[in-house]
């Protein structure tokens, strides 16, 4: 587990615990030598991440549209910074920079990259492990929402199971390795997954 793409909102959130845990995060993939892959902003929990993995001699690459980069929202002090033009070349090129993802709480724009990256996973596009750190019980109801649709015959169970979903971060990091380690080129053993997770 080289990098980890995390996806995270460009606000701070209410309350204090969201800065906290993402600057936790950073310091632990720091600390790990794990490679942070984010969107290359300055502001609200991207920035917090950032400056906490930097802070712990750990690398951070950002990736930003190039209209960011004129609102002066870019992050310049990262390992590595590229500017493209579209979102969709942001996402490609996150996607093939990060061995796994975590979605950190954010609004839609998180929303939308977990769950293309998700997709992805689905249709057998990428095999990489995804995560959903839920600070102060934040992915709850959208947990919810996934268990209605699995009930109402639109997600396979499976693909459910895969996700994981936690509040602790050093636990995040250590399911997402083992979610890493019980995949390979010939597919995804969600059996195996659901049961090493549940351990």
């Amino acid at each position: 587990m080289k990098s980890i793409g995390v996806f995270c909102g460009a606000n701070y959130g209410q309350g204090e615990v969201y800065r906290e845990t993402a600057a936790t995060l950073g310091s632990l993939m720091a600390a790990q030598s794990i490679a942070l892959v984010f969107g290359g902003g300055k502001v609200g929990l991207m920035g917090t991440i950032a400056d906490a993995v930097l802070a712990g001699g750990g690398q951070a690459i950002g990736v930003i549209p190039q209209s960011l980069v004129d609102r002066e929202v870019a992050h310049v002090g990262l390992t590595e910074l590229h500017v493209v033009q579209t979102m969709h070349e942001r996402k490609a090129l996150m996607a093939a920079r990060s061995d796994a993802f975590i979605a950190m709480p954010g609004g839609f724009g998180t929303l939308d990259e977990v769950n293309e990256i998700i997709t992805w996973n689905q249709l057998g596009i990428i095999r990489k492990p995804v995560a959903f750190y839920n600070v102060n019980g934040y992915y709850n109801k959208f947990m919810e929402m996934i268990d209605h649709a699995v009930a109402e015959g639109f997600i396979k169970s499976a693909y459910r199971d895969s996700l994981i979903v936690e509040a602790d971060a050093e636990q995040l990091l250590h399911k997402i390795t083992i979610y890493a380690d019980a995949t390979s080129d010939f597919g995804v053993d969600f059996k195996r997954i659901k049961v090493l997770l549940s351990s």
